[in-house]
């Protein structure tokens, strides 16, 4: 919005063609979500409370959690506010990639308000259920994904259309172009043809899959949105470094035209998830709820897909790969040993994984910090992939 008003005053004063630079209005992009955060997060906190939109807690949880019973939640819409008025503000409107991660993030977080609403506010305990919820995100996902496969391929929506009948005039056998390769991190030049099915199943288990990640990571006071803001301002730069000719092709990565704009959207992110974490840092005053959690984590995916990084994605966002794979492992144990013995056995204290640390005697301000931590480091060896090659 603002760029197309910068370049129309450019014409006369030159000194506005700075704002063209991808890199500075990535910059205001976070500083405008953070103030939006900042400004408008005392507001929506009161309004939650005034509408009795408090966090209930599992009776089977720690119980060091009861005490947070009533602490407003469904928070993860001053993210989402935050996020989509400095995207609009600072990026090029006129960039697919823009809307299309636009699109999914809000789509998730629509699911996630309906889900939040009907929990705390119809006292709903199950919310949406799982199957319609699963419904809605498959198929958002799955819509996001079809068009991400031929919009990599082609350098505008026209072009998309075309790549599009092409395909199902060839009876689906047509073969996308390289830049569509599954990557492999530290190889100069592996990658694995995926076919166009091959990446539309890859796109979607990354965006719904990434989804459900933060959602179970959004157990404690920052956990989760300290590691998504880190993992988004990395995915930025392999967002910027895609869209550049120049850099992606000296450090041999795929040239996706366009994809460079979505660095602007990631700064705005973490902008909107450092104002957040201002109100959620222990002890919270505000929880992120559904609403936040399955938008940001499709965002990730969606961005991570578009810059060629799943690979990169899962080792960076290995805090989220831990917290699922424990509950997977947790729930599947149970079920088979309840089968077969009559009695369910755990693999864990208590699930997801960070639960599990708290019942060892750690501390909740020690969880988050060190998985903080372990994010920092698995997040600059994901960036070491640029150059190690």
């Amino acid at each position: 919005m603002l760029l197309e008003l910068f370049k129309w005053l450019a014409q006369d004063i030159r000194a506005f063609n700075v704002f063209n630079y991808i890199t500075l209005r990535a910059v205001l992009a976070t500083m405008t979500a953070l103030t939006i955060s900042f400004i408008a997060g005392p507001a929506v906190i009161r309004w939650l409370a005034a509408k009795k939109i408090g966090q209930s807690v599992r009776d089977d949880g720690p119980q060091t959690h009861l005490v947070k019973a009533g602490t407003p939640t469904m928070g993860g819409a001053l993210i989402l506010i935050s996020l989509g008025i400095a995207t609009l503000l600072w990026a090029d409107l006129s960039n697919r990639f823009v809307w299309i991660v636009l699109i999914v993030t809000l789509g998730f977080g629509a699911v996630g308000w309906v889900d939040d609403w009907r929990k705390v506010v119809y006292r709903n305990p199950d919310g949406l259920s799982a199957r319609t919820k699963f419904f809605w995100q498959s198929l958002i996902g799955l819509v996001a994904a079809i068009y991400i496969a031929f919009s990599i391929s082609a350098p505008n929506n026209e072009k998309v259309l075309q790549l599009f009948f092409q395909w199902v005039a060839s009876g689906f056998t047509l073969e996308l172009p390289a830049t569509a390769d599954l990557i492999l991190p530290f190889f100069k030049s592996v990658t694995y043809p995926l076919g166009v099915f091959g990446f539309i199943v890859l796109t979607y288990l990354v965006i719904v899959g990434s989804s459900n990640a933060v959602n179970l990571t959004d157990g404690l006071d920052g956990l989760a949105i300290m590691p998504t803001v880190m993992v988004g301002a990395a995915l930025g730069i392999f967002a910027y470094v895609a869209g550049h000719a120049g850099f992606s092709k000296y450090l041999l990565l795929p040239y996706i035209p366009g994809a460079g704009e979505l660095t602007v959207f990631c700064g705005a992110l973490a902008g909107a998830g450092l104002g957040f974490l201002w109100f959620n840092a222990y002890p919270a005053e505000v929880f992120m709820g559904d609403v936040g959690a399955l938008a940001l984590g499709a965002a990730l995916g969606t961005v991570a897909v578009i810059a060629r990084q799943e690979i990169v994605f899962f080792i960076m966002g290995g805090v989220f790969v831990a917290e699922t794979v424990s509950v997977m492992l947790q729930v599947t144990w149970f079920k088979y040993t309840k089968r077969r013995y009559g009695v369910g056995r755990r693999i864990l204290l208590m699930a997801p994984l960070h639960h599990h640390f708290e019942q060892t005697g750690w501390k909740e301000t020690q969880v988050v910090v060190r998985f903080w931590i372990i994010t920092i480091l698995l997040v600059l060896f994901g960036l070491s992939t640029l150059k190690i090659r």
